[in-house]
Order: C-alpha cells, then sequence, then structure tokens
C-alpha cells in the first residue's frame, strides 16, 4: 500500500492496450492525411483549395474510421465475454464424444469461405490494381463504401479456431480427429486467399498455426506437414507470374529500377531521406508522385521521412507497449477459449505489423500488407479494435475477481496462535501514529 497522503496511478494492462490503440489510430489519421497531399496547380483556370487544415483532417474519411473503429472498441471492452465464452462451449449432450463440435466448426469454417467468395460477384468485387480483394456496399449517407472480406476472415478464423481448440482440447493431441479436421478448416479458407492475396493467406496461417499449437497441437504433426505446406506455397508462386517477379525484384531490386524494382526503391530512398528527426510533418517529398501506396501499405515510409528515426521508433514502441499488455491479459485469464483468442489477436497484430515494416525497409519482397491501425483503411481499423476491445473486456473481468478475490480474504483468514513472549516481525507490529486517529 503506498504511504498516506500519497498517491500511485498504475495503469492496467487493458488500459494500456486501449491507449496505445488510440494512439495509434490519431498517429494512422495524421499521417494519412500528410501523405495524401497533392501539389495543386498553378494558373487562372486552377481550382482554388485551402489544402489541410485542421476542419479538413477533422472532416476527413480516416477521421470517421477513427470515430468507428474507437467506437468498436469501447462495445468490445463491455461485452460480458466469460459469460459468452461459457455459453459457446456448453453441449446438450453430456455424454463426450470424439466428434463433438467438428459439426458447427465446418458451418463455420463454410461460412467464412463463402463470405470470401463475395468478390467474384460481379456487382460487389471491386477491382484495385488488378486484384479483387475488395467488394463494394452503398450505404445510405456515406456512399460506395469498401470491404475487404479477407479482413471479416481474419478475425473471424480467430474466433472460430479459439472455439475449437477450447472445445476440442483433449483430442488435438491427436492428429486423425484433432488436428486434421482443424487443418482441413484452415487450408481451405487461405486457399480461397490465396488466389487473390498470398500475404493475407500467410499471415493468417501463421496465427492459426500459434492458435492451435497453443491448444495442445503436437509439434511433431506441424513439422510432418511443412513439407506440404512448401510445395502448396511454391505452386501459388510459380502459377502467378507477378509473385515470381517480386521475388526477382526483392534478390536486386536495381535490375529494373523503372519498372519492377521502382517500388522497393523510392520505398527505400522515403525511409532513409528523414534522417533521425525528420524533414517535419507534412515536408515530405517522396508523397507527391514518387511513393506509390502511400497512404496504406508504405505508410510507414512517409512516417520515416517526415518524423525520422524518433517517429518511427514511436510507432515501434506503440505496438511493443500493446503486445506486451496483451501478453499479461492473456497470461491471466482463466477462460481457455478467451485465452487462446486474446493470443491469435496478437499474433495477428504482431505478425501483420513485422510484415509490413520488412517489406518497407526492403528486409522481404513487396506485399499487400498494412500496418495495423495506421494505414488507410476502414475495416482493418474497426475489426482490429473490436478484437482489442475484447481484451480490455477480459482485464475488466480479472479486475473483477481480484475484487471478489480481495473481499473474500477474511473469511478465508485462519486464526493462528502466538505463543507467550514470542517476539512478532515488524511487517505484523500495529503502528501507532502521535496525532492521528486513524
Amino acid at each position: 500500500m503506498p504511504p498516506p497522503g500519497r498517491y500511485q496511478f498504475v495503469l492496467r494492462p487493458g488500459q494500456v492496450v486501449a491507449l496505445t490503440a488510440l494512439a495509434l489510430l490519431v498517429f494512422g489519421v495524421v499521417m494519412v492525411n500528410s501523405a495524401g497531399m497533392s501539389v495543386a496547380p498553378v494558373g487562372a483556370d486552377a481550382p482554388t483549395t485551402d489544402g489541410i487544415t485542421v476542419w479538413s483532417v477533422l472532416l476527413s474519411r480516416p477521421t470517421l474510421y477513427l470515430g468507428l473503429a474507437v467506437t468498436a472498441l469501447a462495445v468490445g471492452s463491455i461485452l460480458p465475454v466469460r459469460r459468452i465464452a461459457d455459453l459457446s462451449l456448453r453441449t446438450k449432450d453430456a455424454a463426450d464424444h470424439p466428434l463433438d463440435g467438428l459439426g458447427l466448426y465446418a458451418a463455420g469454417a463454410i461460412g467464412i469461405v463463402l463470405v470470401l467468395c463475395l468478390v467474384y460477384v460481379p456487382f460487389l468485387r471491386r477491382e484495385v490494381n488488378g486484384s479483387a480483394r475488395w467488394i463494394a456496399v452503398n450505404l445510405p449517407g456515406a456512399g460506395a463504401v469498401s470491404v475487404q472480406p479477407s479482413e471479416l476472415a481474419k478475425w473471424g478464423l480467430l474466433v472460430l479456431l479459439a472455439w475449437y481448440g477450447a472445445k476440442r482440447a483433449k483430442y488435438l493431441g491427436s492428429f486423425t480427429v484433432g488436428l486434421a479436421p482443424a487443418l482441413l478448416g484452415v487450408g481451405l479458407i487461405v486457399g480461397v486467399i490465396v488466389l487473390e492475396d498470398l500475404g493475407t493467406a500467410a499471415l493468417i496461417a501463421g496465427a492459426a498455426g500459434v492458435i492451435l499449437l497453443a491448444s495442445g497441437a503436437r509439434v511433431l504433426h506441424f513439422a510432418a506437414m511443412v513439407p506440404f505446406v512448401l510445395v502448396a506455397l511454391g505452386a501459388a508462386i510459380v502459377t502467378s507470374p507477378y509473385r515470381v517477379q517480386r521475388l526477382i525484384t526483392f534478390v536486386n531490386p536495381y535490375n529494373d529500377p523503372q519498372g519492377a524494382g521502382y517500388h522497393m526503391i523510392q520505398s527505400l530512398q522515403t525511409v532513409t531521406g528523414g534522417g533521425g528527426f525528420g524533414r517535419g510533418l507534412g515536408h515530405g517529398i517522396q508523397k507527391f508522385g514518387y511513393l506509390p501506396e502511400d497512404t496504406t501499405d508504405f505508410l510507414y515510409a512517409v512516417i520515416s521521412e517526415e518524423l525520422g528515426i524518433a517517429g518511427a521508433a514511436l510507432v515501434i514502441s506503440l505496438y511493443v507497449a500493446m503486445l506486451f499488455a496483451g501478453l499479461m491479459i492473456v497470461k491471466a485469464e482463466r477462460s481457455t477459449l478467451l485465452k487462446l483468442f486474446g493470443l491469435g489477436v496478437l499474433a495477428t497484430i504482431g505478425f501483420q505489423a513485422v510484415i509490413n515494416l520488412a517489406v518497407v525497409t526492403g528486409l522481404g519482397p513487396t506485399k499487400g500488407i498494412a500496418l495495423p491501425l495506421i494505414s488507410a483503411g476502414g475495416t482493418g481499423w474497426i475489426l482490429t479494435c473490436a478484437s482489442l476491445g475484447l481484451l480490455v473486456a477480459m482485464d475488466r473481468a480479472q479486475l473483477r475477481d481480484q475484487i471478489e478475490d480481495a473481499q473474500d480474504a477474511p473469511e478465508r483468514a485462519v486464526a493462528v496462535p502466538i505463543p507467550e513472549g514470542a517476539q512478532l516481525p515488524r511487517s505484523l507490529k500495529p503502528r501507532i501514529r502521535l496525532g492521528s486517529t486513524r
């Protein structure tokens, strides 16, 4: 206990998760607006513009997405996650059966696949740079809004696998009735995603592997599947000429500096152009027609140029703080389902951030992986914050447990007789303060 008259302000892990998410979102809104700047034409016929102002930022679409993401975070944080987890694991049949839960898992996997197939519906699909990864939904008052089904699949699969791992934990040590059905569902979902987006498919597969290993699957079984995964990965690359070209470009982007290597070269020049403290917010050069995808996949390069090493390090430190606080929540959680889901959320955010940073800094081949909570994207921001909100709800449930345990502590106390003449330790002696009635 703190000494009388002094106060200690200690943030709980859930509060750290919420604050870091909010900081990253605000950072993203500012930087997306900065990266979206353009050079206005000069002349009598040129349109008048006020440029970037406080009001233009507050009324921009990224700010709208920030509001929706914060709302999703708040809603997720107040959900009764323990009650939901307990209800989802209940079964009418008290008898345990090796096939229990497989039907619901199969239905969930098929449902996710159907959502992914919406990108092939003619009146819904929306192509960007030759890739059909989005669907266009018309909302009243907002017009056409792009939704990325792979984002829905990414977070939905985490819930499904966490439920599977908690429901069938005792069977995951067996390959035939435990791991194989789980891998079949994951493989089906990843196989549909890989047709359009290899990077997201690899991200989902990695997070799924973390959940299954934490659920009790054997490492030996995963090791036995590595050759098949490598063959599938090789087939996905070889059958797509642009993926082969990206690998060749990664080895030496200067073989075609104005063609295939242009993207990576411009990204490296942008990252190294900021120095220690950057050119200043809004004063970047590469965003003016040189760096492609500057508001989305390569926004971190703009951050490095305008805010330098200091700004880039600040972003990384926010991710580290979020992941560390989230890991504390996961370790303290008593519900297996929630523990597995929380671990999947942390793995997804961590892997996604690492992949994006590797691509931007030239440590990996170019992939369309956004930086979580920073790169422009409404679906990603909202669903990521909703998942983090569930982590906050888990922390709130743990706080209630601690309060209840503290209230029950006097009832569990046991009187210990003290021998006559025994000396009490100083920590147990009553303390008397002169001039105090407490």
